[in-house]
């Protein structure tokens, strides 16, 4: 959740959840094979192609992880939210803001 605008200098919450089934490799499916690990290890969020937020993360995060920060408007342009998964799939999603 983020808002479409704010005040110059103003700061706001952005809250963030991302949808992503955690696999932590440690399961078996049916036939007795390893699930193979499949979990979100990075979060960045970039505010005009500066990074604002960024963590990584281990086998302990949970599914369907939920970040909560503080940013400060300073312009209008664009968030990137990005997370990255094990094997290399890389997520984006875009939200343009507006500073009046």
């Amino acid at each position: 959740m983020v808002p479409s605008a704010a005040a110059k200098g103003e700061i706001f919450q952005v809250k963030t959840i991302i949808s992503h089934e955690m696999e932590t490799g440690l399961r078996h499916d049916d036939q007795g094979n390893v699930i193979p690990r499949k979990i979100i290890n990075k979060f960045v969020c970039r505010y005009n192609e500066t990074v604002v937020f960024s963590v990584d993360v281990h086998e302990a995060i949970s599914a369907n992880p939920f970040f909560e920060f503080s940013l400060r408007a300073t312009e209008s342009g664009r968030l990137d939210f990005v997370w990255e998964e094990d094997g290399g799939a890389v997520y984006t999603l875009s939200h343009q803001f507006t500073v009046g």
